[in-house]
């Protein structure tokens, strides 16, 4: 059986977030262009799917296999980062000053950006015949969705900024959970399964993901969607990030963290007169956890 019970998670937890604080910048940087460029490749091939079939429910069911193919070979996801970090710091790991944690995820973000970017380029020239051709229902809908994650939100003001937040919170809580719950199995299998179930919850309920948007603002903007670039940044990228970090950090890192993590037991000094093969009355046992 290759399930691993909740306590095993968390040192699993642990182990992650020491190895994203051990790496360099160049492979933080390297592995979140990848990352970047698989979730956009999810996305494209979701909203493909979508349109084609006349259904989001099916391209949300594909979407997940970007995400499990970041998080299977090990690149960097600035929202999976999020949970696991945090949870570091908490810990007292290695190399989890603040300035140090703040520096790996400005340079995971600076990836994801500079790989959805990246591959956003490339879906544009082969959508239009490297714009030789007229935009058709794929690229449409890629600009509707790219003007609706922006310009809607700054026509409702404050409360679209709340929204967007919000949006970001509940998305961040579902995606990081994928991430972490990869580690609840050893087999290929299992991962896949556990994270595509948060994947898809997300996916299909239109949350706000910030790798994601990352790729489908640019590329509703490079397909000549009206969206500024304050607008983008100001209205989606800044505060659905923010609201990730809280999600990631909060509803999933932290969370399972103190839920699950074992510290081992202050030392009990032996009563001096205990009768042999007699219980001591005064010696009481740890109660039974169904976690470990």
């Amino acid at each position: 059986m290759d399930y691993v019970k909740p306590y095993g998670v968390v040192d699993s937890m642990l182990a992650g977030g020491a190895l994203k604080l051990s790496l360099p910048a160049r492979q933080l940087i390297l592995r979140g262009m990848l990352a970047g460029a698989y979730l956009g490749i999810g996305t494209s091939m979701a909203v493909t799917v979508a349109v084609e079939t006349g259904y989001w429910i099916i391209g949300s069911l594909l979407f997940p296999f970007g995400l499990a193919l970041s998080i299977l070979l090990g690149a960097e996801i600035i929202t999976g980062s999020f949970a696991l970090l945090p949870v570091a710091v908490v810990d007292g790991q290695k190399n989890s000053g603040l300035r140090h944690v703040a520096a790996n995820l400005s340079w995971v973000f600076l990836g994801n950006l500079l790989g959805s970017i990246f591959y956003a380029g490339l879906f544009a020239i082969a959508l239009t015949t490297a714009g030789d051709a007229h935009i058709n229902a794929v690229g449409t809908k890629l600009i509707a969705i790219a003007e609706a994650k922006t310009n809607y939100y700054a026509s409702h003001g404050s409360a679209g900024l709340l929204a967007v937040f919000t949006k970001g919170m509940l998305c961040n809580w579902m995606v990081s959970l994928a991430v972490v719950a990869a580690y609840m199995s050893t087999s290929f299998s299992g991962k896949i399964l556990a994270i595509w179930g948060p994947t898809l919850l997300f996916f299909s309920q239109g949350f706000e993901h910030a790798v994601v948007n990352m790729f489908l603002i640019p590329v509703g903007m490079m397909l000549g969607g009206n969206i500024s670039l304050s607008t983008w940044w100001l209205w989606n990228q800044i505060p659905v990030t923010l609201g990730n970090l809280i999600g990631g950090m909060l509803f999933t890192g932290l969370a399972i963290y103190g839920a699950h993590r074992v510290v081992a037991p202050a030392a009990q000094a032996v009563p001096a007169a205990v009768s042999v093969g007699q219980p001591n009355p005064q010696t009481k046992q740890p109660d039974y956890s169904p976690s470990f």
